[in-house]
């Protein structure tokens, strides 16, 4: 008999936008001419760098959503296809903005940042997202799922620029616990080919005040994410809340973050997780 579960709910965050959006204008003008200069832990980006990233996927969001992008265009292309387009995309905006002198690259930051934060706000988090979740292996989503995937972007680039310029980080639970909701949303996708034997369970924790349990069920040819502990548990897996964000996006390396993370029972199954990358590229 197959074990009763809920399914998780949905993570609402387009309220979290403008508070998140406010900590990166103070940050940005607290830096020094020499902070912008400096390296990240995303191997190719300065500060600068990350920053322009920043400015152009926001400007270039609000763009498609003005001028009624047709999201079927997307599905067009294979996963690696999308990957190649969007790291182009990435490094043209990029390239494009980094040019702007720092005080003017902010301003236009805290206009755009505004304007994203009423967008976000103004969608039925029901309805269909303009751009479906691709890393968690969705052709179609709803807003709420692509307005937290937009979130982490600006959470985690966020802290990729504080940590390089020695900041306290925005590791609250207010705002990095719906981070990590959400980048283990990717879960079910990232261990398709993981099999297992129907009604078995794997625990995920991360540890600390932002942290919490994700439970990774195994129902019949799929996995799926639910709300608590169901079936037979054959692996638990626990990831410091300091170095989860950087696993699933690929901000160290999974050698690295072995040595800090604890397994109990399928070590195989449960260190697979440290392969899961919850961004686009």
């Amino acid at each position: 008999m197959t074990p009763s579960y809920e399914p998780l709910k949905p993570i609402f965050t387009a309220q979290l936008f403008l508070p998140l959006e406010a900590k990166l204008i103070e940050l940005l003008r607290s830096l020094a001419p020499e902070d912008w200069e400096k390296r990240t832990i995303s191997p190719k980006w300065k500060v600068k760098d990350v920053a322009a990233h920043l400015l152009d996927t926001q400007t270039r969001k609000l763009a498609a959503a003005r001028h009624g992008y047709n999201p079927d265009n997307s599905k067009k292309l294979s996963a690696d296809q999308l990957v190649v387009l969007i790291d182009h995309l990435n490094a043209e905006g990029v390239r494009q903005y980094s040019l702007l002198p720092p005080d003017e690259l902010t301003s236009r930051m805290e206009t755009a940042s505004r304007e994203s934060a009423e967008y976000h706000q103004a969608l039925d988090p029901f309805g269909r997202a303009m751009f479906p979740v691709s890393w968690a292996g969705e052709e179609e989503s709803t807003n709420w799922f692509d307005t937290a995937r937009e979130f982490t972007e600006r959470w985690h680039h966020q802290q990729q620029i504080r940590l390089a310029v020695d900041k306290p980080g925005i590791m609250t639970r207010e705002f990095y616990f719906p981070v990590l909701d959400c980048f283990m949303r990717a879960l079910p996708y990232a261990y398709r080919n993981v099999s297992a034997r129907p009604g078995t369970l794997v625990q995920f924790n991360i540890s600390g005040e932002c942290g919490g349990n994700w439970y990774l069920f195994r129902e019949g040819e799929a996995w799926k994410l639910i709300a608590s502990s169901a079936g037979d548990k054959i692996a638990e897996t626990t990831i410091p809340q300091e170095i989860a964000w950087r696993v699933f996006t690929k901000g160290i390396a999974a050698e690295e973050a072995r040595s800090q993370v604890h397994v109990t029972g399928d070590e195989e199954v449960g260190l697979y997780i440290l392969k899961m990358i919850s961004i686009v590229g």
